[in-house]
């Protein structure tokens, strides 16, 4: 198994857990009304809007988790060769451009970019 990748994987995982964890202790469980779907956005969400931003958020985790499997596939030697680096370099692309995301919108105060770069890294260092 190729290390690189299994550590991209490890890394992508614990940080979805991290993120869909930290979501419900930091904002959601103070947006409850009894349900384990927040409704309580007011003032400034509708509560149709403050479930669509609960659902994205745990969208996010099942996504990084989607990626974890996919480098977890790859990690493999005989998955990799039939990959030939398409599927490492849009993996890397997409951990880099979410690390880029969280950076730029949160002038990097949420350290979710760390975790994502590095990953990123992880998934380019494989190919060497």
């Amino acid at each position: 198994m190729n290390a690189w990748l299994v550590a991209a994987a490890a890394l992508v995982f614990l940080t979805g857990l991290v993120h869909s964890w930290m979501g419900e202790v930091r904002i959601f469980r103070h947006l409850r009304r009894g349900g384990i779907v927040p409704t309580c956005g007011e003032p400034a969400l509708r509560d149709y809007q403050t479930r669509i931003v609960w659902a994205s958020w745990h969208l996010v985790t099942i996504g990084g988790w989607a990626q974890a499997a996919l480098l977890m596939w790859l990690a493999q030697p005989v998955n990799r060769a039939a990959s030939a680096g398409l599927i490492e370099a849009i993996l890397a692309a997409a951990l880099a451009a979410g690390a880029g995301l969280v950076l730029w919108s949160n002038r990097g105060r949420h350290l979710g970019w760390v975790a994502l770069l590095l990953a990123a890294a992880f998934v380019l260092m494989s190919s060497r």
